[in-house]
């Protein structure tokens, strides 16, 4: 499609005609033949644990951060796999470019964003036309004000390939902003300070942290959380004064278990600086006057086994959120003097039905936000507890959630709201008298009218009996005939939900006739705590099993069919894309996994590689031999087999910090190696990118258009 705007009738005749060829004509794309694809070196390593030993023909792979003997070829095969992608979807690459062009064009290139109150200032962020960045913005006292610019990210970001801003936090006397930078793509930020009256940038580069700095009261202290650079674990949360080295600052807690991940942050109420150190089981807080940056920080409450707590201050006490006895998490309080638990009073019950998941404080008012039934609810709740309400969002199936909120004394709540059919909208809600009013919708350029699109919430029937919801979208005309193709998403680890959003790139394939559908598989936590805990560690199985059932359920009710449906996720949910190829490989056309957790064992063994120590909660510790023996059933490079898989697209990214690149490499090349079919298989790594892809608010699009591209030629629709 070209970039330019078409006329309604237009729009409709391409679109039925884009139906009509999906259905008549999917073998119509010819793929380039005869291309050889690259064939990974075989260097056997062996694997021996628990009297299991297994050989590794790519461990190899592993040698570019390690700076091995192979590294030069590490970089050779993945030029080498990028050359043969380039060459198999070489006929899509007009597609591609028309594909970004009509996704970029749905964007708002001049826009901003709704400011918000903190601190005497009105901050908000906007875009220019053609810039990839944005500039981050604050008025004093009013929106009438004279405009100053806090920082150009568009300029710091000029002439580098990657390019991230982390941890934006002004001083209390709004005369400093402290900011992480990342060029790299992995995570490891450079805090720096700017005085926001001369727009001088201190000397005070600290280097190798999370990219959270904290204020104290003080006007000239920094907390920020600093990183072991090699493992990229949270280890140390340090204390650092303006005009001093950092080497020599002051550590004021170190982490001693490396299942934890720890960090630093400011109350809201600013009387506080809290410590957090969280595994997947337990948590732990400490704290110390903001005012006193000195002191020593203090436990709140002692770690406790299987007990997860977080704090929040208000005037005159805390109230806690915990799951001690209370599967669902329950809400406590307690005085500001007698913080340990034999101090804390229930304040809202536990539920089997309802996951409390955070709570936000203001002067007057305290706002929960629930999980019910697959859904957010915000209740808001008085602070005497006298009165309280729920916010009504209207629609079946839609993602809501607290906003931008620093402001302590206010009636007056900020929070956001989509589904699969509006735009990302921002709300103001005034907590006292009840009116909303809308501040700001996502505006989809071009034209857009959700009336067009339907929406559907269903429930597929796991084997073992269990209800598992599924969101899905289709542009109005679809017919339930089992001709039309349906890509089927999924993440499903973590307690991350995966709720059901908007997204205007989406519309390019819901107006070629794609059913767009999200499986909330157990893994996540949808439907309250037990939906995670039934789908982590020892029973990570049902999170695959899940996500396989929702696919046939769609098949049986004949949204789509084999021939036609498509499955894609990513980080964790890559680990979900090649279990189910694994697993149920002739249910799915096509696959895309992206930055895929795929080596399972092998990564959860060394402790090196970044993060795997703060995982053992969530997958197991294998040098134990039951979860070692239950990670390798179903570890999908552990499970390549010889037999025919579906066309699969892989990709990556050579700095990723999450997942390193090596796993979806290895994995590409047994798969290469093993297979018995001719279906395609790509693997594209981004060389300069990590984890979470371009840092450009358009380069992103590119790789949409790809994986696009991929979908739609196996449909042999091309333009």
């Amino acid at each position: 499609m070209q970039a330019k705007l078409l006329t309604a009738a237009t729009a409709i005749l391409f679109i039925t005609s884009c139906n009509n060829q999906m259905e008549t004509t999917q073998e119509s794309y010819h793929w380039p033949e005869g291309v050889k694809a690259p064939i990974a070196g075989i260097k056997p390593h062996q694997r021996v644990i628990h009297g299991d030993t297994v050989t590794d023909n790519y461990y190899w792979m592993i040698d570019y951060f390690k700076k091995g003997p192979d590294s030069t070829k590490v970089v050779d095969y993945l030029t080498a796999e990028n050359s043969y992608l380039d060459t198999m979807m070489s006929g899509t690459k007009k597609f591609q470019d028309d594909l970004f062009k009509e996704m970029k064009a749905r964007v708002k290139e001049k826009d901003e964003s709704v400011p918000y109150f903190k601190n005497g200032y009105y901050y908000y962020s906007r875009t220019d036309e053609g810039k990839e960045y944005y500039k981050l913005c604050r008025k004093k006292g009013s929106l009438d004000a004279t405009e100053e610019l806090l920082l150009d990210v568009d300029a710091m970001a000029a002439g580098k390939a990657y390019f991230a801003i982390s941890g934006t936090e002004v001083s209390e006397d709004n005369k400093l902003i402290a900011y992480g930078v990342d060029e790299v793509s992995r995570r490891q930020y450079i805090i720096h300070v700017k005085n926001l009256e001369t727009g001088e940038i201190y000397a005070d580069a600290i280097s190798n942290t999370e990219g959270d700095p904290c204020w104290a009261s003080d006007n000239k202290t920094l907390f920020y959380t600093s990183k072991n650079p090699v493992t990229l674990l949270s280890e140390k949360i340090r204390r650092h004064t303006l005009g001093t080295d950092p080497e020599t600052d002051v550590t004021v807690y170190e982490e001693s278990d490396k299942s934890n991940y720890i960090g630093v942050g400011k109350s809201k109420n600013n009387h506080f600086i809290f410590i957090y150190s969280q595994a997947t089981l337990s948590s732990e807080v400490r704290w110390i006057d903001a005012a006193k940056p000195a002191e020593t920080f203090r436990s709140f409450q002692p770690r406790m086994k299987e007990v997860l707590y977080d704090v929040t201050p208000l005037a005159d006490k805390f109230l806690i959120r915990t799951n001690w006895n209370a599967k669902n998490f329950r809400l406590m309080e307690c005085p500001l003097d007698k913080t340990d638990s034999s101090n804390w009073k229930e304040v809202i019950p536990r539920r089997a039905d309802v996951l409390l998941q955070g709570v936000e404080e203001f002067k007057d008012f305290v706002v929960l936000n629930e999980r019910k039934d697959g859904l957010v609810k915000l209740r808001i709740r008085s602070i005497d507890g006298s009165n309280e309400h729920y916010i009504n969002f209207g629609e079946a199936a839609y993602s809501a959630g607290v906003g931008t909120n620093p402001e302590y004394n206010t009636s007056k709540l900020r929070y956001n709201y989509t589904s699969l059919t509006t735009p990302n909208s921002v709300y103001d809600y005034d907590m006292a008298s009840k009116e909303k009013k809308l501040m700001k919708q996502q505006e989809v350029m071009g034209g857009y009218n959700a009336a067009d699109y339907i929406t559907e919430r269903l429930y597929a029937t796991a084997k073992d009996g269990t209800k598992v919801p599924i969101s899905l979208v289709y542009k109005k005309g679809f017919e339930k005939n089992g001709k039309a193709p349906l890509l089927l998403y999924s993440y499903g680890s973590y307690g991350y939900s995966t709720d059901a959003a908007f997204n205007s790139a989406r519309l390019s394939l819901l107006n070629r006739g794609f059913v767009y559908a999200i499986a909330h598989i157990r893994g996540g936590q949808e439907m309250g705590r037990q939906w995670y805990e039934d789908g982590k560690m020892m029973k990570k199985k049902n999170t695959f099993t899940d996500f396989i059932d929702c696919g046939e359920f769609l098949v049986n009710q004949h949204y789509t069919s084999k021939e036609h449906l498509y499955a894609q996720g990513g980080s964790a949910g890559g680990l979900l894309m090649g279990a189910i190829v694994n697993m149920a490989p002739d249910l799915w056309h096509g696959v895309i996994a992206q930055v895929p957790f795929v080596d399972v064992v092998n990564t959860m063994l060394d402790e090196s590689i970044p993060l795997t120590t703060n995982e053992f909660d969530e997958w197991g510790n294998p040098t134990n031999k039951d979860a070692y023996d239950y990670m390798k059933s179903y570890s999908p490079y552990e499970n390549v087999a010889k037999k025919n898989y579906p066309n699969i697209l892989v990709t990556t990214g050579l700095h990723d910090s999450q997942v390193q690149y090596f796993e979806p490499a290895k994995w590409v090349a047994k798969l290469r190696a093993m297979k018995t079919d001719k279906n395609l298989l790509l693997l594209h790594t981004n060389m300069s990118f990590g984890h979470g892809g371009a840092s450009g608010r358009f380069d992103y699009l590119k790789d949409i258009a790809l994986n696009y591209a991929f979908f739609l030629a196996l449909e042999g629709v091309t333009q």
